[in-house]
């Protein structure tokens, strides 16, 4: 029985039929069954069950009757249009077939999910009744075959239907695969640079996953022997977007459980291993169970996403909800179209019956919330370092003058340290060397045991020592060798006086000039107690001085010709005991040598004590 539903279509007046309901039989004939076999009417759009493991080749014809107006020579051709033919098939018209679409075979395997609008040859097309015969190819693993509405109309009317799902089912699929990874090639590089910024590697990976599941619309035709493999990669791929969706809600959410990632992942995993295990037969129990368990998962990001908004409550946070719900909703619908589901087959029969899956737009929504949501975290970070280079010229500057007062301070504090430091060293040079002597001297005048010449003795040495803290600590004083030259010059007539020819060798770097104030008193010190023993108890005739370097020690050599005394002095006589006092204060070592040709004082210091 025939039953033709008439519908105006828009555009110039036109008949437009749609066949909602056609005569069905299963059989493998590659031409139409006669008339007079065992049809069966079914009501469009629908299924015919299939019984188990079908042998390669077998289809479903379905035929009807419809009337044509005569065309005339200005009138344009007519056309079938079925929005699917997923195994292929083909299509006849009066006896004679006007299209065929490639079926599997075993070298090839074929997937048509793009609609087909097959125009019918104008000797052909009767005026009055016609017949029209296809032929649905049915999959070997299939336990149903779906057969849509067809339509029969001029081919002007059924072209922009056919374009319009074209492009929902085919062409955007195309562009979703193209972007989708080259937007995963370019996340994916900012994540392996920045490995810290998590989110952005777990988008680039959700967009990698998802472009290669939407190739299950753009992959229709391949080889026999890879389609079981492929669908392994899609039912990967398709599990592992949604597994990685959580993830990213997660990180998201500030959520970090070890045990649930695993989990996570562990199901990821289970599918693929599960089909492969299975082999082709298995594919729908597997594809049918496994991706249902998905469906929780999807609820359960969209109640973390949810939680997500309420603890931080703004705009940018509630993008994800929205379109997570949509996104699940989808994924829902698509999976109750793709098996039969009879409670949405009773509800919207015309719509389930186009079998158009709404999931791989709802993602593209999704990954599009997704990568909002890190551009706005890039922007607010772009805007953080623009506000903090614009900032930061003024701060530095600040912290520069902040860093010139501590210096300051610190200089400040230093010379203050220094020059106390300098003040307790001269009052306890005068205390220890000059007021010591003058003290000692005034007790002796008072008791009346010092002569004038001993007093004018005494205050000879007072000036002496004087002239040595003055030449060695005045902050104006040239160098080292100028203090030394001083001292010499002062030396030398002292010694003439007394008849002691002297002699100076003095042989030392540019560097020695550069001695501390309280190395070089020391150092003066010590050769004016060795000059002074000369002058009083050596009997000398010739003294000499030689100052030189030896490696990295500057060593002063005081060496007389007079006679050794009688009873030779210890280190613990008081002269020889100041000049050990002052060689341990310079790190120095200090060897004083009586022999019968004379007193030898040998004084080596290392350079690193003298700038110290």
């Amino acid at each position: 029985m025939l039953v033709a539903v008439l519908l105006m279509a828009p555009g110039p007046p036109a008949l437009a039929l749609e066949l909602t309901r056609m005569q069905a039989l299963a059989s493998s004939q590659t031409s139409p069954p006669a008339a007079d076999s065992a049809w069966t009417e079914v009501a469009l759009p629908g299924h015919v069950a299939l019984a188990p493991r079908l042998p390669r080749g077998s289809a479903v014809w379905y035929r009807a009757g419809f009337d044509a107006p005569a065309l005339g020579e200005r009138d344009g051709n007519w056309a079938v249009y079925l929005p699917y033919l997923h195994e292929g098939g083909q299509v006849w018209l009066n006896g004679t077939r006007v299209a065929e679409v490639e079926e599997d075979s075993d070298t090839v395997h074929v997937r048509w999910e793009r609609p087909h609008l097959i125009p019918l040859p104008r000797h052909l097309l009767r005026a009055g009744g016609n017949v029209l015969a296809v032929r649905a190819a049915a999959a070997p693993s299939a336990v149903s075959l779906r057969f849509p509405i067809v339509s029969v109309a001029p081919f002007a009317e059924l072209l922009p239907v056919h374009d319009r799902r074209l492009f929902w089912v085919r062409t955007l699929p195309e562009i979703t695969v193209v972007v989708c990874l080259l937007m995963a090639a370019i996340v994916l590089c900012i994540w392996w640079r920045r490995r810290s910024e998590v989110l952005y590697g777990l988008f680039g990976l959700a967009a990698a996953l998802w472009g290669v599941r939407t190739l299950t619309f753009v992959i229709e035709r391949m080889p026999a022997q890879y389609w079981h493999l492929w669908r392994t990669v899609y039912l990967g791929a398709t599990g592992g977007f949604v597994v990685v969706l959580a993830l990213f809600s997660l990180r998201l959410a500030r959520i970090d459980r070890p045990w649930l990632r695993r989990l996570l992942l562990g199901y990821w995993l289970l599918g693929p291993v599960w089909l492969l295990l299975a082999g082709p037969q298995g594919e729908p129990l597997v594809n049918r169970w496994w991706s249902a368990g998905l469906i929780p998962i999807g609820f359960a990001i969209l109640a973390v996403s949810i939680r997500t908004v309420m603890r931080q409550r703004t705009l940018a946070a509630a993008l994800m909800p929205m379109a997570l719900m949509i996104a699940v909703l989808a994924g829902v619908h698509d999976y109750l179209i793709a098996w039969d589901n009879g409670a949405l087959a009773h509800l919207l029969p015309h719509w389930v019956g186009k079998r158009i899956f709404l999931l791989h737009h709802a993602a593209n929504l999704l990954l599009l919330c997704m990568g909002s949501l890190l551009t706005a975290r890039f922007i607010h970070t772009t805007d953080s370092l623009e506000e903090l280079n614009r900032t930061l010229e003024s701060r530095v500057a600040d912290r520069e003058r902040h860093l010139a007062q501590s210096f300051a301070h610190m200089a400040q504090l230093q010379r203050q340290h220094a020059a106390s430091q300098e003040r307790q060293s001269i009052m306890r040079e005068i205390h220890d060397g000059l007021g010591s002597r003058l003290f000692t001297s005034l007790s002796r005048v008072e008791r009346g045991d010092m002569s004038e010449r001993q007093i004018a003795q005494v205050l000879r040495d007072c000036i002496a020592d004087m002239r040595i803290a003055l030449d060695a600590l005045a902050p104006d004083a040239g160098d080292f060798r100028t203090a030394l030259g001083n001292f010499l010059f002062r030396w030398q007539s002292q010694l003439e006086e007394a008849h002691i020819q002297p002699s100076w060798t003095i042989d030392v770097p540019d560097s020695v000039s550069a001695l501390s104030p309280q190395a070089s008193l020391q150092l003066l010190r010590i050769a004016q107690e060795a000059l002074t023993n000369v002058l009083k108890h050596a009997r000398a005739g010739h003294v000499r001085v030689q100052l030189r370097q030896r490696d990295e020690l500057l060593e002063l050599e005081i060496a007389d010709d007079g006679q050794p005394p009688e009873s030779p002095p210890d280190a613990s006589s008081r002269g020889i005991a100041n000049m050990h006092a002052r060689a341990r204060q310079l790190g120095a070592s200090l060897q004083v040598i009586h022999a019968a040709t004379g007193t030898r004082v040998q004084l080596q210091v290392p350079f690193a004590a003298l700038r110290a």
